[in-house]
């Protein structure tokens, strides 16, 4: 099964030993998954970076439709800051990525209420296997301490983006702070290719952590 960058960042946030996704890798998962879109954008050449900004280089949209609706987002003329199109949508991104692993079969969603009133979707991914070779490969290009530029760009980007958002079912603090000299080396060449996206994202995911929120909506 071939999955876009953000489906496998949203399976990334899963913690296989408690069987759910947990409150804390929720909260920047809107982000997480914007910024996996423009970042496979750019790699496949729809998008081009001009310094630290973004802009469209491509007429023609891809054919996923959430990789659609976000480089329909990015202004064709003139370049754009990275910020708002990782943060302003972010409440948007989870629904589209999670529909589309449902109908793969990749997650099963269940929707509750809670007290007749209040909606919640429990999410249960249905190959748990999957999620830990996916997170294995990204632990292994931290952790094994290679050559960034050895390792597939969609794995170095899983682990950069993790580290940012604090993703505790990949790395935990203790090893987020551990690495720190292999964490700065892999953002280093992942800015090399796809300068201020990285830093947008982080400061999103600072911006609503500091005020208690962020948009992850189905645990």
């Amino acid at each position: 099964m071939t999955l876009t960058l953000p489906q496998r960042l949203y399976l990334l946030c899963y913690t296989v030993e408690k069987g759910k996704f947990e409150l804390t890798n929720l909260q920047g998962r809107g982000q997480l998954l914007r910024a996996a879109a423009l970042t496979e954008l750019t790699l496949d050449g729809l998008l081009g970076s001009e310094g630290t900004k973004v802009i469209r280089s491509s007429s023609e949209p891809p054919g996923d439709p959430f990789l659609a609706e976000v480089w329909r987002d990015v202004p064709a003329q003139k370049p754009k800051s990275w910020l708002p199109l990782v943060h302003n949508k972010a409440h948007t991104a989870e629904k589209p990525v999670s529909a589309q692993l449902e109908a793969r079969g990749a997650i099963t969603v269940q929707h509750e209420r809670r007290l007749k009133l209040l909606a919640v979707s429990r999410v249960a991914v249905n190959d748990p296997r999957e999620v830990l070779t996916l997170q294995e490969k990204v632990r292994a290009a931290v952790l094994g301490a290679p050559d960034p530029a050895a390792i597939p760009m969609d794995e170095l980007t899983m682990a950069v983006f993790a580290a940012e958002v604090e993703v505790t079912s990949v790395f935990s603090g203790a090893e987020r702070g551990g690495h720190k000299r292999a964490l700065a080396t892999l953002a280093a060449h992942f800015d090399t290719l796809v300068p201020g996206l990285r830093g947008a994202l982080r400061a999103s995911y600072l911006s609503s952590r500091a005020v208690g929120g962020g948009w992850g909506v189905s645990a």
